[in-house]
């Protein structure tokens, strides 16, 4: 029979624990031509006078008075001025890395506040009341469109909009430090992008309480909904066609001596990356990826206008129809989910315009909403992910995080069954890994795909884990509550086998 002594039992405990996280160092390289990282322009940009305090500002956005564009809590601004102040470079490289279960309690405890708030407001006032204009201005981009006329637009004639500028887009935060992007490819076109996006938003808007009627003419067809103006282009010789696009999101948008500063944000996706653990995956390193941004993109070609516009949720509060001729950093790739025309290209365009209208409800009755509604109402991904699902019978972004609760007006019935049936991430429960491989912008179905991502150690991860998942290998992380339980445990165990095993020699 074996010997079993405390020696052995605690040898047993320490190969347990052999696998104790590390600290994981991520690797600087290699790096796309001209990118720089986050912590390197940091470390760079510190002696120089009040450079790093400006980079915090615009990079927390307006999170200490939670009103308009912002992407950070207030605990994730606290801990990012941590890092910056504290010299902690190498900790910005995969910032924050937290699991949607540590993010998600400052936002709910600030949308708890706001919705004590509408609750009072309710009844004190009728909670579907129509809009002010200024109100409507500030979470939707009308143009020329106001509201409170009435008017016709006609696309027969060219745009009359000024060309693109880089004026209120580009800011200049230190002696070689600049946040925002130049002109795309797309750019000439900017006239009439910016023309066809305000008339969509403004034809969404003839849903809203009180608005007076909007037109849009092509060749003899009038429209008074967004889908109705898409039909009556492509009946007029134009190719329309809409594409359900994944991207790395880019919040900073920052260049630095005339390089792209690559700036993901990381989430914590609770998987383990195969082979950085040890017995039962103690210690094992976490899969972080970077949050991907998802929008609907619609391309437009033919004899009257050439446009290209996008549509979703932003850090602004705005649910609309943009212009998107600015370039993005190579780092962010794209990757087309889905591709849709013809009809399929007009439904999504009807369900665009009903997403752009229950949002504006939801800022009519809940005007105190942290962040501008960001988390609380969902992020880029929700209202993407909810056509996704109309449209493909499933969806694969990740994070959501739209409180369906919220989504309770009736005059947005269809919009509410949308958002209710996809998959949330308020809980903090771990994703589904067909989630995380599908939000992201290299396409996991294609052989060689992830070689085209660039941020370093991530392409790596992402193969391993991807492979993993197929298998039948890919591991959650458990807590180290889990594994001391599985400790004390085995301590127990191997206490009673060595008291029955003692208790034998006696007799």
């Amino acid at each position: 029979m074996m010997r079993l002594t405390r020696t052995s039992v605690v040898f047993a405990a320490l190969l347990l624990m052999s696998g104790c996280r590390q600290r994981y160092t991520p690797p600087e390289s290699p790096l796309p031509p001209n990118t720089i990282l986050l912590s390197q322009m940091m470390h760079e940009v510190s002696e120089q006078p009040g450079t790093k305090e400006a980079i915090a500002r615009v990079i927390e956005g307006n999170s200490e008075n939670k009103n308009g564009a912002a992407f950070m809590t207030p605990e994730l601004a606290k801990r990012f001025r941590e890092l910056i102040f504290g010299s902690e470079w190498q900790g910005l490289d995969r910032f924050p890395g937290w699991t949607m279960h540590a993010i998600n309690p400052t936002v709910r405890v600030v949308t708890r506040v706001a919705e004590n708030k509408a609750a009072d407001n309710a009844s004190a006032s009728n909670p579907g009341a129509s809009t002010g204009a200024n109100e409507t201005e500030k979470f939707l981009d009308l143009g020329s469109y106001p509201l409170d006329e009435e008017q016709t637009v006609s696309f027969d004639e060219p745009s009359t909009l000024p060309p693109f500028t880089t004026e209120g887009i580009v800011t200049r935060l230190g002696p070689k430090t600049v946040r925002g992007d130049g002109p795309n490819q797309l750019a000439p076109e900017h006239a009439e992008s910016q023309r066809l996006a305000d008339a969509l938003n403004r034809l969404a808007a003839n849903a809203l309480d009180g608005a007076k009627p909007f037109t849009a003419t092509l060749s003899g067809a009038s429209a008074s909904k967004p889908q109705d103006l898409i039909a009556a282009l492509a009946a007029n010789g134009h190719q329309v066609t809409v594409v359900d696009a994944r991207y790395f999101a880019n919040f900073g948008h920052l260049h630095y001596k005339n390089q792209d500063v690559m700036m993901p944000f990381w989430i914590n996706t609770s998987f383990a990356v195969p082979g950085t653990g040890g017995l039962l995956e103690w210690g094992a390193r976490p899969l972080l990826v970077p949050v991907s941004h998802a929008e609907y993109e619609w391309q437009i070609r033919g004899p009257k206008i050439n446009a290209d516009i996008s549509y979703y949720f932003g850090v602004d509060g705005k649910s609309e129809w943009r212009t998107m001729d600015t370039l993005d950093q190579s780092w962010v790739l794209r990757r087309a989910a889905h591709t849709y025309t013809g009809a399929q290209a007009l439904e999504v365009t009807r369900l665009v315009g009903l997403l752009t209208i229950a949002y504006m409800h939801q800022h009519q009755r809940r005007p105190d909403l942290p962040f501008g509604g960001y988390y609380a109402l969902g992020v880029c991904q929700d209202g993407v992910a909810a056509i996704e699902e109309r449209m493909t019978g499933k969806s694969t972004l990740f994070p959501n995080t739209a409180d369906a609760t919220l989504f309770d007006d009736p005059r947005d019935a269809e919009v509410n069954k949308l958002i209710a049936a996809i998959p949330k991430d308020r809980g903090g429960d771990p994703p589904q890994p067909e989630r995380i491989f599908g939000s992201l912008p290299a396409d996991p179905g294609a052989a060689g795909s992830f070689e085209a991502v660039t941020i370093p150690g991530l392409a790596d991860d992402l193969k391993v884990s991807y492979a993993a998942w197929h298998s039948g290998d890919l591991h959650r992380i458990h807590s180290r509550a889990f594994y001391w339980t599985l400790i004390s445990i085995a301590f127990a165990g191997a206490g009673l086998l060595i008291a029955l095993v003692l208790r034998r020699r006696r007799t």
